[in-house]
């Protein structure tokens, strides 16, 4: 049985490490829980370990809001304390408030 424990929680802000792009937690999978055509089509040299948590993101970047799936290996914490702007934001979270998201609802 594999046992993981994640690094970032529920609300929070992280930046992905390699990419322009940051979002709010919304969902931990504790391990890889994508379609194999989706990790698949991740350049060999960059795939991550499947063996770890993976995040639900509301991401966004200078262009663009999105859903995003990343790895825990990619992910930073944002100390930027600049909220996010994703439009499906106030369906889950709170207002930000010292640098976190809390939860409207709650969790089993």
């Amino acid at each position: 049985m594999h046992k993981s424990k994640a690094k970032y929680h529920l609300g929070q802000v992280v930046r992905h490490r390699k990419h322009p792009f940051r979002g709010v937690v919304f969902d931990v999978d504790a391990i890889f829980s994508n379609t194999e055509a989706w990790y698949d089509a991740i350049p060999e040299e960059s795939r991550p370990e499947k063996e770890q948590p993976f995040y639900h993101l509301l991401a966004e970047n200078d262009q663009s809001y999105y859903v995003a799936y990343v790895s825990e290996q990619n992910l930073v914490p944002d100390y930027s304390g600049e909220p996010v702007d994703h439009p499906d934001l106030p369906d889950l979270f709170g207002e930000f408030r010292d640098g976190v998201y809390p939860l409207h609802f709650q969790l089993n």
